[in-house]
């Protein structure tokens, strides 16, 4: 996905900037993490980390005098606005998962106090689990597709780009997290690739994923592991506390972005 800026700054801070330069140095690392890796918990956990640590590098770099000079000037408002509706949209994006991630943890543990304690209504509480998991997936099937109608937007201002780069790697690492967790798998371009030289088909290495692999297990009880439901719990955890560690980050970012406006 990318971002569409229509001004441009002469006075924007230069790329050499030592900030901004830490902004490049960020955002290639992503970019070559997302071209590598498949989506997996540690990975996507990983990406949320360093996202994080992006929108923190970008705060400081709109808080420069320079840069703040330049995105105040009313030819640069516009910009200044895409910014806070970018801002806006990674912030609900963020809230939607959280949501969703509270609500499926709920329900697990739930099902893991029904296998503790041996007594209580379990196909009622996994039937009611994967009735949940049935309605989020559509959702997440709906925010997927308002993610990839923003894709036709173009950056052509260089000066703003890193601004519309970092919206768009962040928008890309919430496409991997909808579709992780709805259960999707995804195989790695390396066996694309190998499939393509040795001219046979060649398996996916990914295997399911922690929420594909419990909803298997659901809808048949008789394969129900408690391992592997307290496995999702721990995965569900670590996207909770990468995407609360995000958001603060964003929100700090968007104040920012907000007191420009405001001057």
């Amino acid at each position: 996905m990318a971002v569409s800026f229509h001004v441009r700054s002469n006075s924007f801070p230069s790329r050499l900037h030592p900030q901004a330069a830490h902004v490049d140095e960020q955002l290639a690392r992503l970019r070559s993490c997302d071209e590598a890796s498949t989506s997996s918990s540690s990975s996507i956990c990983q990406k949320l980390d360093n996202l994080q640590d992006l929108h923190e590098s970008l705060d400081k770099l709109i808080r420069l005098p320079v840069t703040q000079h330049a995105l105040s000037q009313e030819q640069n408002k516009k910009a200044v606005e895409q910014l806070l509706d970018g801002s806006l949209r990674i912030l609900d994006m963020c809230n939607v998962s959280k949501d969703a991630l509270s609500q499926m943890k709920e329900g697990l543990m739930e099902i893991q106090s029904i296998l503790r304690r041996k007594r209580g209504d379990l196909s009622g509480e996994i039937k009611k689990y994967l009735a949940s998991r049935r309605c989020l997936k559509k959702s997440f099937q709906k925010v997927l597709k308002s993610l990839k109608v923003k894709q036709d937007q173009e950056c052509n201002d260089d000066s703003l780009a890193v601004f519309g780069e970092a919206e768009a790697i962040t928008m890309n690492l919430f496409d991997s997290l909808f579709s992780f967790m709805s259960g999707s798998k995804a195989c790695g371009k390396w066996s694309l690739v190998s499939k393509l030289i040795n001219q046979k088909k060649v398996s996916c290495e990914a295997k399911a994923n922690e929420f594909a692999k419990v909803d298997s297990e659901f809808q048949s009880e008789k394969t129900l592991k408690m391992e592997d439901v307290q496995i999702l719990e721990s995965c569900i955890q670590d996207l909770e506390d990468g995407l609360e560690s995000l958001s603060k980050s964003l929100i700090k970012y968007r104040v920012s972005i907000l007191n420009i406006l405001g001057h």
